[in-house]
């Protein structure tokens, strides 16, 4: 006995192949939008200089001078690292007075990079080694 995917009453194999090919592609149209904003979750991450404003700030929050001082890069380029942070959902900003003071917002960025770091131990030179990564910084 053959049931339509909709839960209708019984219907032919074509029908049948129709909302299974319906539903699958609904699900890939949903994992492809998914696996982009992982990409660029990931992105986020991607840059020396946003992870070096991220282990900073992992011992606890900093004022932008203090971000500006240790990076030691102009503070135009700090502020738009520290925007696509905040962009990101990885740190906060807050305003005492004068100063602006970056925390790492949600602890669980902690734990990843944690993990990010403990998963280089193992695998390293994988990562360096890897000639798609290597080309795609070339560009």
């Amino acid at each position: 006995m053959y049931f339509c995917l909709d839960d209708a009453p019984r219907c032919d194999r074509s029908t049948r192949l129709s909302a299974a090919r319906a539903q699958t592609s609904r699900a890939r149209q949903a994992s492809a939008a998914d696996d982009e904003t992982l990409a660029a979750f990931f992105q986020g991450l991607a840059d020396p200089t946003r992870l070096k404003i991220l282990g900073f700030l992992m011992d606890g929050p900093k004022t932008s001078g203090e971000i500006v001082r240790y990076i030691g890069r102009h503070q135009p380029t700090v502020s738009s690292h520290l925007t696509c942070l905040r962009f990101c959902g990885f740190i906060e900003a807050h305003r005492d007075g004068r100063n602006v003071w970056y925390e790492i917002l949600d602890r669980r960025v902690r734990r990843f990079l944690e993990l990010g770091e403990r998963y280089l131990d193992e695998n390293a030179e994988r990562i360096v080694a890897c000639r798609v990564i290597a080309a795609e910084r070339e560009r």
